[in-house]
């Protein structure tokens, strides 16, 4: 039996829970693009797969002719998953549950972002008793890792103007502009020597986490910037030398887990009790559950010199993480920001890993020369990676009128119309197709990036009802 039987859209539902079954994180999107096409062959519907790994699916109109509308979503979900979780993500599909009016999955992510587009997209394509005008549906690659699959997508193929991306999480919420952003890299030299003394392993856990994006105006705190406190904490009252330091896996998700391995002669557990009460006070607002550790662990052949180990964690400390200003436009809402999302040692260097987002490009620019200015005063290299244009506001918009007045007339109630802070692919969008009207919609989700992920099932619903009006009307 089907975890998700009966849920209503049940087609919608049934393909949820089909995609949820096959491994599609960010770089490993092959098994699913292959059942998109697979999909489409068996009806008898053009497709097109490009090199950038995307896949456009054609689908004539039905009872409605007129121009197509474009229906977007991505591949690509965030593996993250508990310590606990045994799952191997490229191998095993995830493991579904459906409690108190939300689905999620055992222990991990449930790629409700973007696999509801996805479904919802295959739900459409399935149908022979939907009125919708000409549909082209746009599914990109890795758009979780720097949207990759929009950056390198072949727009000539795609002959609509008016586009609806299906890659936002607020029931009764359109967004119409987000931030644009670009990942940076720090990397830091370190040198190695023999190490004759006792290990302790310090771990930062049970934090939040969460969308560096959407989540970031909440204050959860950013287990990597909190083991940087940690260890200058613990630098004034012993002597130790870092051995490696870890933590996180996606730069676009805020970290819940860090940790790293010390090598010391000092009483290391028993100053880790001492300070780390005080310093989980300053998160215990938005983090809880928070938990600061230390315990022995086997010796290493390697410690990093002393220079090296002060470096990499007064890097660490200076490196900022958060939002760094708010919108002068529009009150409470963030206009730039940037998460130390992954902190890894490797070879001979330890990396520190961003997604830096603003509403306002040259902002963009400038946290980003910021950054240069911290990375040189270590003798550290930067780079820059897969830039993307922030999507700005469309005044008199056609599309967003017609929505407005259609989701009042199902509800009765406004449809709250805004921005978000997070990338969409919706910039990419407008930036390769002149003209294009576009709205990004999606259902009610909580936790996203990060193992609570919970769908709305209602919100799902609702939303479906609300997307087949407006394909009806368009």
């Amino acid at each position: 039996m089907r975890i998700l039987e009966g849920l209503k859209p049940e087609k919608v539902f049934y393909y949820f829970e089909e995609i949820s079954a096959i491994p599609r994180g960010s770089g490993k999107t092959d098994e699913i693009r292959d059942y998109c096409a697979d999909f489409a062959k068996a009806r008898g519907l053009e497709y097109v797969i490009d090199d950038a790994g995307n896949i456009i699916i054609f689908k004539p109109a039905c009872g409605k002719e007129g121009e197509p509308v474009i229906i977007q979503g991505h591949l690509d979900m965030v593996w993250e998953k508990d310590e606990t979780c045994r799952i191997d993500f490229e191998k095993d599909g995830l493991e579904l549950f459906v409690e108190n009016g939300y689905i999620g999955a055992k222990g991990t992510t449930l790629g409700a972002d973007d696999g509801i587009a996805v479904a919802m997209c295959l739900a459409l394509l399935d149908s022979d008793d939907i009125v919708h005008p000409p549909l082209e549906i746009v599914f990109t690659a890795d758009e979780e890792v720097g949207m990759t699959g929009a950056t390198g997508l072949d727009c000539s193929v795609l002959k609509g103007k008016r586009m609806i991306n299906l890659d936002s999480e607020e029931d009764g919420v359109m967004w119409v502009s987000c931030a644009g952003g670009v990942r940076a890299d720090v990397s830091l030299d370190i040198e190695f020597a023999e190490n004759k003394l006792d290990c302790f392993e310090i771990s930062v856990s049970g934090l939040h986490g969460g969308h560096s994006g959407a989540e970031i105006h909440n204050g959860y705190a950013n287990a990597n910037k909190v083991l940087g406190k940690v260890l200058s904490a613990l630098y004034k009252k012993a002597d130790y030398a870092l051995c490696s330091i870890n933590g996180g896996a996606m730069d676009n998700a805020i970290t819940r887990d860090s940790k790293c391995v010390v090598a010391s002669d000092s009483d290391v557990c028993g100053i880790i009790n001492e300070i780390s009460d005080a310093i989980a006070e300053e998160y215990k607002k938005a983090d809880p559950d928070i938990k600061i550790s230390a315990s022995p662990c086997g010796k290493t052949e390697k410690l990093m010199s002393s220079v090296s180990s002060k470096n990499v964690i007064a890097l660490l400390n200076d490196l900022p993480s958060g939002v760094i200003a708010m919108s002068k436009d529009i009150e409470g809402f963030v206009e730039t920001s940037l998460n130390l999302g992954v902190l890894k040692t490797a070879g001979n260097a330890v990396s520190y890993s961003f997604a830096v987002r603003s509403g306002v490009d040259a902002e963009r620019d400038k946290l980003c020369d910021s950054l240069k200015e911290i990375a040189q005063k270590y003798c550290a290299k930067i780079s820059f990676r897969t830039p993307y244009p922030a999507w700005e506001f469309k005044d008199g918009s056609e599309l967003q009128e017609i929505m407005k007045k259609i989701y009042f007339d199902i509800n009765g109630k406004e449809l709250v119309v805004t921005g978000i802070h997070a990338g969409l692919e919706c910039g990419m969008f407008c930036g390769k197709i002149k003209g294009l009207d576009c709205v990004s919609l999606g259902p009610e989700m909580h936790g996203i990036h990060t193992p609570k992920e919970r769908l709305s099932i209602e919100s799902c619903e609702k939303l479906w009802h609300f997307l087949l009006a407006v394909l009806k009307t368009i």
